[in-house]
């Protein structure tokens, strides 16, 4: 039988082996996905000793996204321009480097959340590898315009200035959260690790426009604090990103197995079991 994994630390609280064991029983595909906690100094021998053993491909999760990227021998553009890798594919003798993140991101919001970026006015917040990760995929869908906003601003600048080549014909800016003041958006995706560490962000209240759309790439069966200070800003239309997470997960199933499986049943599964634990 086949076997994947993901490999980070921690990985227990993991929600992948069992989207990837529903996307294998409806897809009639025959494989094991396990999750693989890795030493903290030992992510290279955690992915070699799975590879000797049979492995056929990996997720990869914090804090090895970056380290991944370095020891892949072959990395796809998008993987490249995000700077980190989440999915390893072993070919032959080569490891192929990708990163699904960003994709499926836009798949949540645009086909499971009927969230239209195109010809929208979005911004990012944060500039770290999880927004430098949904970059070049936010741009392909071509919103209006694209502002990212850090609290650093020299963080956000750098992001600009390393992705303004590929924004196309969409207006990019970058700022500090103080510079928001006064603009509105149409769609707002929180790409910083506040919802985690269960901080809230230094943000005015004002950057929602009518019918607003607001994203938190984080989940919790709680809510986050993000979502929760969007909603008591009025915003009605609020998401939390474990739709992202499924859909990045079938983008990696789909390179693996040469099949897509369907995302919504899984998602739905999933989102029933968070809620009863909430």
């Amino acid at each position: 039988m086949d076997r994947y994994a993901l490999i980070g630390h921690p990985v227990e609280h993991s929600k992948s082996p069992l989207i990837h064991a529903a996307f294998a029983r409806q897809t009639q595909q025959e494989l094991n996905y396990q999750a693989l906690l890795a030493p903290l100094d030992g992510f290279s021998d955690t992915v070699r000793m799975f590879r000797a053993e049979g492995g056929r491909g990996a997720n990869i999760t914090i804090p090895f996204k970056i380290e991944a990227c370095s020891l892949a021998t072959r990395l796809t553009e998008r993987a490249k321009l995000a700077g980190a890798v989440n999915t390893l594919t072993f070919v032959n003798d080569d490891i192929v480097g990708d990163n699904t993140d960003g994709i499926g991101l836009v798949r949540d919001l645009i086909i499971n959340l009927a969230c239209p970026l195109a010809g929208r006015h979005v911004l990012l917040l944060g500039a770290g590898g999880a927004a430098r990760g949904v970059l070049f995929p936010l741009f392909q869908t071509k919103p209006v315009s694209l502002t990212i906003a850090n609290r650093t601003v020299g963080h956000a600048q750098e992001l600009r200035a390393a992705f303004a080549p590929y924004a196309g014909q969409t207006a990019f800016t970058a700022g500090s959260f103080e510079d928001l003041n006064g603009w509105e958006f149409d769609v707002v995706i929180n790409a910083t690790s506040a919802s985690l560490e269960k901080k809230d962000l230094p943000l005015p209240s004002n950057i929602f426009a009518p019918g607003a759309f607001v994203y938190d790439m984080m989940y919790d069966a709680d809510g986050t604090p993000f979502l929760s200070w969007a909603h008591a800003a009025g915003v009605t239309q609020l998401s939390d990103g474990l739709g992202m997470l499924v859909e990045q997960a079938a983008e990696s199933f789909t390179l693996w197995r040469g099949v897509r499986p369907k995302s919504a049943s899984v998602l739905s599964s999933l989102r029933s079991k968070l809620a009863s634990k909430g």
